[in-house]
């Protein structure tokens, strides 16, 4: 559509100006177009050019001059700018030529002639002025120059000194090549700024008294070149067709409704369906809808009712259902930032010959003017199914190829040359080269496959890799023989798949087995290690144990789950004095690290409480002993208890470790602990010590945290289980602890579990 306008337009620049010459001559519209292209060749110019040339040249209206005789024609449709046009660069200027035909408005021509001359002479801003009704100069368009300067120098009063005036009076341009100088002879646009070092003013030749002056500012010092002059006359000569266009002077508006009509014209001569799209703005200023000024007859496809029947409504009423996101921002975006807007392929339910069926649509948008040229493509079912597998392709990582036997040629979709690493520009390789582009080492067995292929007819699945910029790529090629009438392979069609993604996630999942098994391996032997040092260390009786007249039973219960031993241990002896020591400790962490400071924790406490030392001061070493310890710093809890048989006396201390359970009179209650933290945690810490006198069948337990703790239960749920099951199944027989500790630990347990079960008898010997 943007190529039908241009050349639209460009047939209607070239109409324009055979009419001119049709009218100064009398001639026949063919003898007028021939005659632009003499002209056009002998001035070294495109035909184009020329026929700015020649619109440029016509007097203004109201003051045209006598036809000329046709002898003269040539001669009185040159401009006065002779020179510039005897000395035409063609291949500069064409380009200006060629957009000068999308120019609609003075604001848009002077930022063409700013893009375009920018690069030929440094053009750095553009002015365009025109000559107002009181005598004075309007600025009529710019580019490069902000809002406020162009508002400050909008209208200039008919002064003196002003170098736009200057030109325009005289008819020639004005250089202004040295800033210090120019400053003393002229009123300079936007001193004292000093911004534009250099400035050309260049008078429209539009006539006998030009009226439009075109300002050139640089930033750039120095004087204009000899050819850069040239430049700027002959792309102000071009100017002045196009000026001629827009409504600068005392010319006549054209009838809107006339407009409309003729716009309406074109549109319904255009295939497919469009609109042209006009913004109305809300309250807010924000855009609420769009009026439709134009529509072809196949808008009707998408909107409902003829294209006529559709100008005057509202975009939102005509196409409810197109109205939403994201469609309605894109006509914003494209409004916006000038730049063309194409929706992804949607469906859309239309109505044709009266039944409802489901197309698929893409929408393109574009800015024309103040509004929006919009058009509907309705996608065929070829179309559909090209896209659906181009996207077979992208998604399952394989392209397609298919090779000739007959002819040699090859042909290759886009995927297989993004697959192979491969430029399109190198092209598509033969069947007997796919080898070359594999590692040396997959090579044969690629080559080999061919080779049966091509001479047995067997069709092949062969895995192979390449090396390309982004790495080693693991592809997979599947190929079969199309043979003639006599069973001779003639053409071989094959698929090209990407496997780096499966083989790196094979790969990775074989290295990950092959370490999980290894780790298995070491930490199934960690365990029996350990579980053997810990036998050795803590070995457990198998009958109840007589301590200074008191009945100790001992259980100790792996965890079920996990393949770590823990740390938690016990001592029952009894000391030289006649006293007994009770001791239940639980190391934090698992493994072989917890087994050695276990063992080191109760041979160090046994020892320090034998040599005299009091359990307070037992615990405040041991927490030294931790915190200095060479290994792993970790922390431990502990509960200290020594028995007196004369006095039926137990002190007792702990260190962040759970109360012990007494049982009395048919009660259970938990002891009240004294001061300590669990040891490792502080180099200061403060242990204190507790006295529970016992009688005659009291019961007490101590016990690690494995007994009471479960993940996510409350602590008071397991000491409040723990005190019931000690109710549910007391006894005074020996063994009735594993039936009570079998009902409580009921699952699976994820922490060992040690207890001493402590017992006064009831009639004391």
């Amino acid at each position: 559509m943007d190529r039908l306008r241009h050349l639209a337009a460009m047939s209607a620049v070239l109409e324009q100006a055979k009419g001119v010459v049709m009218a100064l001559t009398g001639c026949s519209p063919g003898a007028a177009e021939e005659e632009l292209q003499r002209r056009a060749e002998t001035a070294g110019r495109t035909v184009l050019e020329e026929c700015w040339i020649t619109l440029g040249s016509l007097p203004p209206p109201g003051g045209a001059a006598p036809t000329p005789e046709p002898a003269v024609l040539a001669e009185s449709a040159v401009p006065p700018s002779r020179d510039a046009a005897a000395q035409w660069d063609s291949t500069a200027l064409g380009a200006l030529g060629r957009e000068l035909v999308r120019v609609t408005t003075p604001q848009d021509l002077a930022s063409c002639l700013l893009e375009q001359l920018a690069p030929e002479v440094g053009a750095d801003a553009v002015m365009i002025y025109a000559r107002s009704p009181a005598g004075g100069l309007e600025l009529i368009g710019h580019a490069g120059i902000d809002a406020t300067l162009a508002a400050q120098w909008q209208q200039i009063p008919p002064l003196n000194r002003m170098p736009a005036f200057e030109a325009l009076r005289a008819g020639e341009p004005r250089w202004l090549e040295d800033a210090a100088a120019d400053r003393k002879r002229y009123v300079l646009i936007g001193d004292p700024s000093d911004r534009w070092a250099s400035r050309a003013w260049l008078p429209v030749p539009t006539g006998a008294s030009p009226s439009v002056c075109i300002g050139i500012l640089r930033t750039r010092s120095g004087p204009f070149s000899g050819s850069e002059r040239r430049h700027l006359e002959a792309a102000a000569l071009l100017c002045a067709g196009r000026l001629r266009d827009f409504s600068t002077g005392p010319q006549a508006a054209v009838d809107a409704t006339e407009t409309a009509q003729a716009i309406q014209a074109v549109f319904e001569a255009l295939p497919g369906a469009a609109m042209l799209l006009t913004p109305l703005p809300g309250a807010s200023g924000e855009i609420d809808d769009y009026r439709i000024d134009a529509a072809t007859a196949q808008a009707a496809d998408v909107a409902g009712g003829a294209g006529p029947e559709l100008v005057g409504r509202r975009f939102q009423e005509a196409c409810p259902a197109l109205a939403g996101e994201p469609l309605w921002q894109g006509l914003r975006s494209a409004l916006a930032t000038g730049k063309p807007y194409e929706s992804a392929p949607f469906a859309y339910q239309e109505v044709v010959d009266g039944i409802a069926e489901l197309s698929t649509y893409t929408v393109r948008a574009a800015r024309l003017g103040d509004g929006l040229f919009v058009t509907w493509v309705r996608h065929g079912s070829s179309d559909r199914q090209e896209q659906r597998l181009a996207d077979v392709q992208r998604l399952g990582s394989l392209g397609w190829a298919s090779w000739s036997l007959v002819t040699h040629e090859a042909t290759w979709s886009s995927q297989v040359f993004e697959l192979l690493g491969r430029d399109p520009g190198e092209g598509p390789v033969g069947l007997t080269g796919l080898p070359g582009l594999a590692l040396p080492e997959d090579a044969p067995a690629l080559a080999r496959a061919i080779g049966e292929l091509l001479g047995a007819g067997r069709p092949f699945d062969v895995p192979f890799r390449i090396r390309t910029a982004d790495g080693l790529r693991h592809l997979r090629a599947v190929a079969e023989a199309v043979p003639d009438a006599a069973g001779t392979p003639v053409e071989v069609h094959g698929v090209v798949q990407d496997l780096t993604a499966q083989r790196s996630a094979e790969l990775a999942l074989v290295e990950s087995e092959r370490a999980v098994l290894t780790q298995h391996d070491v930490l199934r032997a960690e365990r029996t290690l350990a579980g053997r040092l810990q036998h050795a260390l803590l070995p457990l009786p198998t009958r109840p144990v007589h301590l200074a007249g008191l009945r100790v039973e001992v259980a100790y219960l792996p965890a079920q789950s996990g393949t770590h031993v823990g740390g938690d241990w016990f001592s029952a002896i009894e000391l030289p004095d006649g006293d007994a020591l009770f001791v239940v400790g639980d190391v934090a962490g698992h493994g072989m690290d917890a087994v050695a400071t276990m063992a080191q924790l109760r041979f160090t406490a046994k020892g320090m409480v034998i040599t005299g030392s009091s359990l307070t001061g037992a615990l405040a070493r041991l927490n030294t002993l931790l915190l200095h310890s060479r290994g792993p710093h970790g922390t431990a809890t502990m509960v200290l208890a020594r028995y007196d048989p004369a006095e039926r006396r137990l002190i007792w201390a702990q260190a962040g470790h759970p109360p012990p359970l007494l049982l009395r009179d048919g009660q259970a209650h938990y002891l009240d602990r004294p001061s300590g933290i669990l040891l490792g945690a502080s180099t200061a810490p403060v242990f204190a010590e507790a006295e529970l006198p016992l009688e005659p069948g009291d019961r007490v337990l101590l016990y690690t945290d494995g007994l009471v703790e479960r993940p996510a239960e409350d602590l008071d749920r397991g000491f409040k289980r723990l005190s019931g099951a000690v109710l549910g199944h007391h006894s005074d027989e020996p063994g009735s602890l594993a039936p009570m500790l079998a009902a409580m630990l009921e699952g699976d347990r994820r922490d060992d579990v040690c207890v001493l079960d402590i017992r006064v008898p009831a009639d004391p010997q």
